[in-house]
Order: structure tokens, then sequence, then C-alpha cells
């Protein structure tokens, strides 16, 4: 089996498994309607099939209702993967109400006594959990995102469902399935009584009231990334992160910039020296960029600093004068006179009612008439209408006035600090309001891809409240996410290997903060803090002047060491090796598509005392020899490495032991084929 027949085989789920009241009940849907006259049934018939460049649509239509639905599946051989959407449209007499309208549905074709489902939920800096859960005969399990924005909370848009008792990071069948989708989000898995059939949904959750589809309009679902392996979770997480590299992500194999974000540095308070002294000590340790980060806009009464900090400002993007007198394009010249590029914090979905923006105009803010709003961060805010165009042209104009003040903005951190929690707008017809929570996306998705088209240089990254957005939909438009907002190194061993399941290393944003971590006051050596960041996308977020000289100087020599391996982290291949779940320390490599280097991480964890381990390296060239080095090394070595060259086929059997000491020990090692 492929990924590509469990596809095809699907496409019924959108014709004969819709539920007939006479006759199939008790079926499953992928799509569930109601026409224009109030029946409630579909009939589906298959009419044409065309292939054309790896992308098949199938054309279905209603045997008695002029209601029609496209089916395509996108095939993509480099990642065995499969993109799936569908097209929906009609000609009744009146509007018809989508119930449900899943971007993929199935029964899949793959029988077996043990199936177990592994999702990823989570909150504000406790993102991306790895949960695993069996699925009995009879039982269902549904995963659920209601946000509206900061979608990959509750339940991330992804998932893993294995057959069978033998399913591993090497071994066993997998079926991936994730939703290239902001928005409100449910995947569906579920077993008929006997077993012998396992039902399969990915796509909008449309529980907040059905979608109003005039005649002739088309409404398209978002599209569903599919991978099958029989080689275990391993392949499927190499597959979706192939895929997003070479067909998702905007710069999906540009290497991305070590750089210093102003957040926990400077928070609020901070002058053009505080942050020009930042800037100094980001390039004495090799950093690429510095990112201005909140707390740089606004003025007069609505301008942000540290005494109106998160409660004022929001919708107005035009610096604070009195905060930057000599303005944003001073900084990044600055910024380029010490060999640095420049990047800058935004939160465009959002205003304060504190606000030019929100004074002038007051209906673009989500809101319901009847009812008191419900207001956010602060006190003050409120998530502006994205199914408005006026709203979009406003914020575009802003965003673009912002831009052509720098032209040299390399980086925008694209925020997003709030669900949506007031569903009404004034754009859409009082018959129109369920429509909000997918018109809402699709016109985020609209600003993004003109943002996009007019600045393609600008690399964006995704940002929620911490990893919020952390979803294969907005990477079309960015190529990183922040991955959380807690920082603590420990917690980010854990939510960095759950985003792996799914994304790509060199789209987690990894940094380096101080210690005690802000969030979690947990004190760490340097060098741990420094192994887990190199792990994803390094980066810092920190006031170099708190570091000690030796503290300093091992920065810089560990940024040094991160432009040497990142383009095997970022650009290679993952094999994850031990689980921080199951063992007192995590370990995971990246191996180079073609085999020549590797690296490979050993990361301890809370439990003190000694931890020995065998570390048996997968992915490596079996019959070729590998010279092997620590690196980033501070102290002992970590491993007993007697031989000067080591066969692949010796380093997956055999492995090398690794013996980390106390609880935040670590090390890094290094491969280069001979």
């Amino acid at each position: 089996m492929t990924t590509l027949d469990i596809a095809l085989a699907g496409y019924l789920a959108f014709g004969q498994l819709v539920p007939n009241y006479q006759q199939e009940i008790i079926k499953h849907a992928g799509l569930q309607v109601i026409h224009s006259d109030g029946a409630v049934t579909l009939r589906l018939k298959e009419v044409s099939r065309k292939e054309s460049e790896g992308l098949t649509t199938i054309s279905l239509k209603d045997e008695a209702y002029p209601f029609e639905v496209k089916r395509y599946v996108k095939t993509w051989p480099d990642c065995d993967a499969v993109e799936t959407w569908l097209e929906i449209s009609h000609t009744e007499a009146g509007p018809v109400r989508l119930l449900r309208a899943d971007s993929f549905a199935s029964n899949v074709d793959c029988r077996s006594e043990k199936i177990k489902i592994m999702s990823l939920s989570g909150v504000w800096a406790d993102e991306a959990h790895v949960h695993e859960s069996d699925l009995a005969a009879g039982q269902g399990i549904q995963l659920l995102s209601r946000s509206g924005t900061r979608d990959a909370w509750e339940s991330n848009a992804a998932m893993m469902v294995s057959f069978g008792d033998d399913v591993g990071e090497n071994a066993g069948k997998v079926l991936g399935v994730a939703l290239e989708w902001t928005g409100t989000t449910e995947q569906r898995v579920r077993r008929n009584w006997n077993g012998s059939e396992t039902f399969v949904s990915s796509g909008i959750d449309m529980t907040t009231g059905p979608y109003v589809l005039d005649p002739g309009k088309v409404f398209t679902t978002p599209k569903a990334i599919l991978v099958w392996s029989e080689k275990g979770r391993g392949e499927v997480s190499r597959n979706f992160h192939r895929w997003a590299k070479n067909h998702l992500m905007p710069h999906g194999r540009d290497l991305h910039a070590v750089l210093l974000n102003s957040w926990e540095g400077a928070y609020f308070s901070f002058t053009e020296q505080t942050l020009l002294d930042m800037m100094d000590g980001v390039a004495e340790m090799g950093g690429e960029m510095f990112v201005l980060d909140d707390g740089w806009f606004g003025w007069g009464e609505f301008a942000r600093d540290e005494k109106n900090t998160d409660h004022v400002g929001l919708g107005d993007w035009v610096v604070n004068p009195a905060k930057l007198p000599r303005g944003l394009g001073f900084l990044a010249d600055e910024a380029a006179k010490r060999g640095l590029k420049f990047g800058l914090w935004v939160e465009p979905e959002m205003a304060n009612t504190r606000s030019h923006l929100a004074n002038a105009h007051p209906e673009w803010l989500l809101r319901e008439d009847a009812r008191a709003l419900v207001l956010g961060r602060g006190r003050t805010q409120l998530v502006l209408d994205m199914t408005n165009p006026d709203v979009r042209d406003n914020i575009f104009g802003q965003l673009d006035a912002v831009c052509s003040s720098v032209p040299s903005l390399a980086y925008i951190k694209w925020d997003c600090n709030q669900n949506i929690v007031n569903p009404g707008s004034t754009c859409l017809a009082s018959d129109r309001q369920s429509n909000l929570w997918y018109d809402y996306t699709k016109g985020l998705y609209s600003l993004l891809a003109r943002l996009q088209a007019k600045r393609p240089g600008i690399m964006v990254q995704a940002c929620a409240s911490g990893g919020g957005h952390m979803d294969f939909g907005f990477l079309r438009y960015a190529d990183e996410f922040w991955t959380s907002d807690c920082t603590d190194p420990l917690r980010r061993v854990f939510i960095q290997w759950g985003a792996s399941q799914f994304y790509p290393a060199s789209a987690m944003a990894c940094h380096v903060t101080a210690s005690p971590n802000h969030q979690t006051r947990r004190e760490t050596p340097l060098k741990y803090r420094f192994d887990v960041a190199m792990s994803g996308r390094l980066g810092l977020e920190l006031h170099p002047k708190d570091l000690s000289a030796d503290e300093l100087a091992f920065a810089k020599s560990a940024v040094e060491t991160y432009k040497r391996i990142r383009p095997v982290v970022q650009n290679g291949e993952l094999h994850r090796i031990l689980s921080p779940y199951e063992n007192p320390l995590s370990s995971l490599m990246y191996v180079a598509e073609d085999r020549s280097s590797a690296v490979v991480f050993a990361l301890g964890l809370d439990k003190g005392g000694e931890k020995r381990a065998v570390l048996k390296l997968d992915g490596l060239d079996e019959n070729a020899l590998y010279k092997i080095k620590e690196s980033n090394a501070a102290g002992r070595a970590h491993a007993a490495l007697s031989s000067d060259a080591v066969s692949g086929r010796d380093l997956a059997a055999n492995g090398i032991e690794v013996v980390l000491e106390g609880e935040y020990d670590s090390a890094i090692f290094e491969l280069e084929r001979l």
C-alpha cells in the first residue's frame, strides 16, 4: 500500500459514505450538507477523472441535485507524500449549508488488532506534548482545536495512526495526516464494532455553525498532507520534513540566520542605546541578525513603553518617535555596520481598544452587537476582522510602509496573542455569521500572500503566544515558528521532541536565554542551554552584557560550532534515538542527505547521577567509515572514542556509549565520512 492508494481509496467517503437516513446512517461522513430545500442526504457519483503532472482530479455530482464536488490528489514523489483537498459548488435555488467538509476522509484498509494514535497537545509555554492512545474496536477519538487563531494549542492539526504491535521509530505501518490550516481543526479516527474498518478524517471543525454557500460560489477546503510508511514513525517524520522544506516553506532550503531577539533581554524597557549594545554583543558572538521585538510602535497617548506595555498601540504600526527618535531605518543601518541583518516584531491580526486604529474604526473589530466585548491581554486586546478587505488593505498598507522605511528589513516576527472570543463580523451578513471562522483564516492567508508577493525576500516567523502557529498552513507563508514562549531548556527538550514528529528542525526557533530561566526560574549551565537550542534553529534571547567574559567566550565558540553543523541540522534528515519520555536522557541525530556527515545530540534530563546509554546511530552509509569527534565541549569527554574510524554498519549495530553526569549535562558529536 502507498500513500496514493490511501488518498484515492477514500474519495467515495464524499459520495456513498455520506449519511443516508434510509440505508447508511451508521456510516461516517466526510461531507454533510443541508440542501436549499432542506434535504440532508447526498448521493455523489463520479462523472470524470483526469490526471496531469501528478495531479488527479475526480469530479463528482449528486444524482438528484445540482451539487458538485471536485476531489484533488497531488503527489510529491520525492517525499512519498500526497496532498488532497476538495472544491464544493452548486447551482441550487438557494444557499446550501455545509455541516462538514473534511479535506481527507477514508476507511484505511489496514486491519490490525492494535491501533494507536499519536498526537500533540498543549497550551501556552507547554506546547507539543506527545500523547499516544490505544483505540479499541467500537471506539473513536476526536482531536479538536477551536481557538480560531492559535490553532496549535489544544490539539495540533497533525497525527500519526499506527497499525500493529511492532510499531516504533524504525518499524511498523504508520499513516501520518496533517492539515494545512491555521483556524479551527478536527481530526477523527474511529474503528467499527469488530475492528475490521478504521475511518480516518482531517478537516475544519465546523461545530461553530454551518458554512452558508451561495449558488455559483466555490468552497475550497484546506489541503491535507498524507504520508504512509511501513518503516515506522521516523520515516513519516522525515517525509513530512522533506515535503515542507521542498514544497511548502518559501525559503525552505535556505540556511536560517543565528539571531538575537530583544524580548527577554529588554522586554519593553529599552532605548536606542540598549538596542545598540545588544547588537554589539551578538555581533561579537558571531551572530548574523538582530530582531527588535515588542515595544517599538505607537504614538501620542497610545505609544508603547515600559509603562504602557501591552495595553496600547496594537494596530498603529508606526515607530514611537519618543522612544526611537531616529527611527527603524537608523537601527537597521547600525545593524548593517556590525554585519547584522535586521528584523522586527509585529502583531497584525490584533488591535488594542486604546489605539488610533480602534478609535477610527471600531467596526473593524470582531464583535457581537448584543454582547459586551470579551477583552484579552491587558484587558484591551481584540481581534481584527480579517474577513473585511478594508481591514486587510489598511494593515497591508501599514506593514508595507514599515518595510519601505527599512529597505534592508530581512525578517518579520508575526505574533498573535488572542483567540476569537467575540465571533461576530460587521462585514458578514446576519445569516452568514457562522462563516466567520473559515473566512477569517482565508482573509489572513490573503494578507500574508500579498505581503509575500510584495516582499519575497523577507523571512517570516509564525508566532502566536509561543507555539500557537505551529502548523503547515502558516508555514506556506513563513519559514519558521516560535516553538514556545517557554525557553527553559529542559522543557524545550520535550517541546522540540514533540514538534519534530511533524515539523523540520529549520522551522523550530530555539533560543538560548538567561539563567535562572524567566518562565520556570530553573538554573541550567550555558552549555546545556546552547546544546538544546542547537538541535533546532539557534538563536539568543538575552542581553549579552549579562554574560561573564568566560560565558561570552563560550557563546562565541558555540555559535561558530553551530554555523559549521547548521547545514546538517537544518537540511539533514532526523533520526530520533532516545525519547525523553522513556529515558534519563534524550538523543537525536541529523544525517546529511548524501550521508557524508551527521550530528548527534545527547541531552540529559532532570535526574541526578550518572546517565549511561548506547546510542545506535541510524541513517549512515553502512559501507563507509566515519570519524567521530565531540563538539561544543566544556570539560571532560562524554564518550570513549577509541577508534579513528568506525563503519556505519558498526555504528548502527553497536553504537557509541555516552556517559552524562548530573542533571543538565549534554554532549554533541560530529561525524564525517572518510
